[in-house]
């Protein structure tokens, strides 16, 4: 074929922001979007991944038949979204692993709940909606509840945020709402640590804008002498 250059950035580079009214679905909170795909070559390697399209595969000129058919005729979806904090995703000090430097590490609790479970569901419904709508065919089964509806393990695709979560009570928060400790006055958290939740959006914008608050409220404080 000949070259072009059409594809974008990582592809097509398509965004859809979530849609609809929560209240009529049995999940909160929403997810969006990604759609890849276009007109790559058949990939290296044994088979290319042709043997996982509709019928396609085989040998010789059947194979290459099938190269030509599919070649820029796949696309593809990604779902990105919200997860509710539940009781049983947090962290501690772990009582007996350190690090090379005697400190202790951190242990990690995690499970999904309901929420992301339902949620994962319907993206899946939603993909393979968008697709016959398009007049396509899906290349592989719908997921089922016993593979949690093809939801990746914890902390396999994030943005890491959480852990130091911010609040107006001590007792179950780690900062106040100017990211300041409630222990340690002069400790401030401007990274991803102070949010009690994860929006499906990707966090930078709104760590930024956390940090700026911060400063500024920094700022304040040396000037009153109270820091």
């Amino acid at each position: 074929m000949p070259p072009h250059n059409e594809d974008g950035v990582g592809g097509m580079h398509i965004y859809m922001p979530w849609w609809l009214d929560n209240k009529k679905l049995d999940f909160a909170r929403g997810y969006h979007i990604e759609t890849w795909g276009g007109r790559g070559m058949p990939s290296a390697g044994f088979m290319g991944g042709i043997q996982n399209y509709p019928n396609g595969g085989g040998y010789g000129k059947a194979l290459k038949d099938d190269y030509r058919r599919y070649y820029g005729a796949s696309i593809g979806f990604s779902g990105r979204g919200e997860m509710i904090p539940n009781d049983g995703s947090y962290c501690e000090i772990d009582p007996t692993v350190v690090d090379r430097w005697g400190i202790p590490v951190l242990h990690f609790h995690w499970q999904w709940s309901d929420h992301e479970i339902n949620q994962a569901k319907h993206m899946q419904e939603t993909f393979r909606s968008i697709i016959h709508e398009m007049g396509g065919t899906t290349d592989d089964q719908m997921p089922t509840a016993e593979t949690r509806f093809g939801l990746h393990n914890g902390g396999n695709i994030i943005h890491e945020l959480g852990g130091a979560r911010m609040g107006a009570d001590p007792k179950t928060s780690v900062v106040n709402a100017q990211c300041q400790a409630h222990d340690v006055k002069n400790l401030f958290v401007t990274d991803g640590a102070p949010f009690v939740s994860q929006a499906d959006k990707n966090p930078t914008w709104s760590i930024l804008a956390l940090s700026w608050r911060t400063s500024d409220g920094i700022a304040r404080m040396m000037k009153e002498r109270s820091l």
